[in-house]
């Protein structure tokens, strides 16, 4: 398979480094507990100038347009067929070249959210969705920009809430423009669904359509909507909700202390833990999956 890593696209398209680990450090200090809305600006203004750059591209460039070709493109899963160990090994190929220090591949990082969601003594298709839930940032292989793989998520084709972090960065987005997608509901009905609204373009939506047909809705939740903090931290677009999003909420409140704190430097032995997913992969999910 022909891939185009992320450090062929040009530099201003990738402010953050190759693994993308500034964004989830901004995440990690941006929702620690019982931070106010007022601390979350104060902490945005002290992002790094890479973060701040990364958010400015992701709030200029994910137009409605923008998504619906991205979703087109990717959501009819025509990347070809992997086990998830394969699609887990090609994701290992996102290296930091610039940090010869780095010693925890992806597969370990993965290891490290689900294995944590596993000592919680947490159903087994929630370890599962642990393990899953970062797979889409294959999508950088596949030679997508940094903003249009990671990022805090939010509806596109409707208002933008001002909840979403850095919201000034949307005056250059083209959709300003277009009045009928500056109104409260946009494009959609009231109460419409979660399900029936096209989000920011990434990993998330991405890794949900692929495992779709496999897993039961909270898991589904957790893995499309664990970046979408102007919803499930600040309660915004509860306009487009119904019962059963807010239902849905509580489990990806819960799945996202384990993405946002379970990353640290011990390093899972993958040896002694293959066999545990090994059964795992198996209990859930067919031998190969169309990505």
């Amino acid at each position: 398979m022909n891939t185009t890593t992320a450090s062929t696209l040009p530099e201003q398209e990738q402010p953050l480094s190759p693994e993308m680990e500034e964004w989830d450090e901004f995440l990690e200090g941006r929702y620690k507990e019982g931070k106010s809305k007022e601390e979350f600006r104060v902490y945005d203004k002290t992002a790094t100038p890479g973060v701040a750059e990364f958010y400015r591209l992701n709030h200029e460039n994910q137009t409605l347009d923008y998504v619906l070709a991205k979703e087109a493109e990717y959501f009819t899963l025509q990347k070809g067929q992997k086990t998830v160990w394969e699609a887990a090994e090609f994701l290992n190929q996102l290296v930091d070249d610039s940090d010869p220090d780095t010693d925890l591949t992806q597969i370990e990082h993965l290891l490290q959210t689900s294995e944590a969601i596993r000592r919680d003594g947490h159903p087994r298709w929630m370890v599962l969705t642990g393990f899953l839930h970062d797979l889409g940032k294959c999508l950088c292989l596949y030679g997508e920009p940094q903003w249009g793989v990671v990022g805090d998520t939010f509806p596109v084709g409707c208002a933008w809430s001002e909840d979403i972090v850095f919201p000034e960065y949307f005056a250059n987005n083209p959709d300003r423009n277009r009045p009928e997608l500056q109104t409260k509901y946009g494009i959609y009905e009231p109460n419409c669904g979660l399900e029936n609204v096209h989000m920011s373009f990434g990993h998330d939506g991405y890794i949900a359509k692929v495992m779709n047909p496999y897993l039961r809705d909270e898991a589904l939740y957790m893995l499309q909507f664990h970046s979408f903090y102007p919803w499930h931290r600040h309660g915004a677009y509860e306009h487009l909700c119904t019962d059963k999003d807010r239902a849905m909420k509580e489990w990806v409140l819960k799945f996202n202390q384990y993405d946002l704190y379970s990353k640290g430097h011990s390093k899972p032995n993958l040896t002694e833990l293959k066999p545990y997913y090994d059964d795992l992969f198996a209990e859930f999910l067919p031998p190969t999956i169309a990505w």
